[in-house]
């Protein structure tokens, strides 16, 4: 397996000086978000290649807004700082949570394991003694859980609590020999997995794994306290409701589609799995353009690796590429140049979805291309790093995605009532090509 150095985020180096916002006019500025709303809306100038590759996300959605007893819907998102912000996911879990029901916030990282960490929408806290493991570090034994970052404490008394409301909770910890021992402070009843009965103290001592402490409904505030001075590693929190959707944003600053090849992959598949997700979002390939370690051919391998993982871990679900967007870097000289090899990654990216039935968004294409960052910024949408963008950017961002998806599941959702009706009438014949069975083959919704 080819993969590439994470170095330059990873690094310790000088403080660097931001770049400031240029001083725009407002006619200046009205110009570039015309510019910028008129591409973004353009759906048919860069539509979501593949879209078919939804089909089974689209019947989980579906069949939300039909059944009763439907299962939620979960969407697993992964990425770098444009995901670890969570304004773009933000916004894209509260658009699918207005029209099919709030399924909490799902999974979340314990405590607060870097700085700017957030999810909007709950609260959590930690004590001060707890250290941070994973993130962009491959030094370290790779059992960071589905995030990619984990804590770990070695003393009693140290604190973990979140606030959110749902009618289900879990805290995920690392279960391995000569683990410490955690206590609920709240009064809610605890079980490990589901044979352990309540208590109100649980240990992670034991065979190497993945353990889950469970929560009584109707407690909001969720904390547990460790017991002694052996360790314990937690991974995260699960809010949930019973139905609805939940949209969970899985980012760390710096992040480039080799670093989860260097977390515990048996670890990673097992949550996965857990979390059962009817899509995933992948959405990498900002920080590769400034990393000069790859080339088409092996990027490739490595963002067909990743995806390949997901598939196997969870195969019922649709995956959505989100390609990276515009990037530049400033030249003396010349001033703001795009990186020259954006192409490649996007086009590796495109490569690798189409072998792993993955739709594809190209971000790039849709905000107008090579030197399109530069718009952005006067318009307002994007940061003055000429990388990240604003928080009015990543609205919009998250608008316009949740837009086409929602086209392309309109799409879906009529021909499958129109081939329903058709079986209900009597006028679909026993041909295989309009049976019934076969409408994600033959009626998949196409770009």
């Amino acid at each position: 397996m080819f993969a590439f150095p994470v170095a330059a985020a990873a690094k310790k180096t000088a403080k660097k000086v931001r770049p400031k916002a240029p001083p725009v006019s407002a006619k200046a500025r009205a110009q570039a978000q015309d510019y910028a709303n008129r591409r973004m809306d353009d759906a048919a100038r860069s539509p979501i290649e593949n879209a078919a590759g939804l089909v089974p996300f689209f019947e989980r959605l579906y069949r939300l807004e039909q059944e009763s007893d439907a299962q939620a819907v979960r969407i697993l998102h992964w990425g770098d700082s444009h995901t670890a912000a969570d304004e773009w996911t933000a916004r894209m879990r509260s658009l699918f949570q207005s029209k099919f029901g709030d399924g909490g916030s799902g999974f979340s990282l314990a405590g607060h394991p870097f700085r700017g960490y957030r999810r909007i929408g709950e609260k959590g806290s930690m004590s001060r003694g707890w250290a941070t493991l994973g993130l962009l570090n491959r030094d370290g034994d790779g059992n960071y859980g589905l995030g990619g970052v984990a804590i770990e404490a070695s003393r009693a008394g140290e604190t973990v609590a979140l606030e959110a409301d749902a009618q289900q909770g879990e805290l995920w910890f690392y279960r391995r020999p000569g683990a410490g021992s955690l206590a609920i402070s709240t009064g809610g009843v605890a079980a490990l997995g589901e044979e352990a009965g309540a208590r109100d103290t649980v240990s992670a001592d034991g065979p190497a794994g993945l353990g889950v402490l469970t929560f009584q409904p109707g407690d909001r505030r969720w904390e547990v306290i460790t017991q002694d001075s052996r360790p314990v590693r937690l991974f995260g929190w699960v809010a949930d409701n019973l139905r609805g959707v939940t949209y969970e944003s899985l980012g760390i600053n710096g992040a480039q589609a080799s670093l989860p090849s260097h977390w515990n992959q048996e670890m990673l598949a097992a949550q996965i799995s857990r979390r059962d997700p009817a899509l995933v979002v992948v959405a990498y390939g900002t920080n590769e353009a400034s990393n000069q370690d790859w080339d088409l051919a092996s990027y490739r391998d490595v963002f067909a690796e990743l995806l390949g993982r997901i598939r196997a871990a969870a195969p019922a679900a649709s995956i959505l590429v989100i390609g990276p967007p515009d990037r530049m870097h400033r030249v003396r000289g010349k001033g703001w140049q795009t990186f020259p090899r954006m192409d490649q990654i996007v086009d590796a990216q495109r490569i690798a979805a189409g072998e792993y039935r993955a739709a594809f968004w190209n971000w790039r294409a849709r905000m107008g291309g090579a030197g399109a960052m530069n718009r952005w910024v006067t318009a307002g949408y994007a940061a003055p790093d000429h990388a990240h963008l604003t928080a009015a950017g990543y609205q919009l961002l998250g608008d316009v995605i949740y837009r086409d998806i929602l086209s392309e599941y309109a799409r879906f959702v009529k021909i499958r009532e129109r081939v329903a009706d058709q079986s209900s009438n009597g006028q679909a014949s026993h041909h295989p090509k309009n049976h019934p069975g076969r409408v994600e083959e033959k009626h998949e919704p196409q770009p």
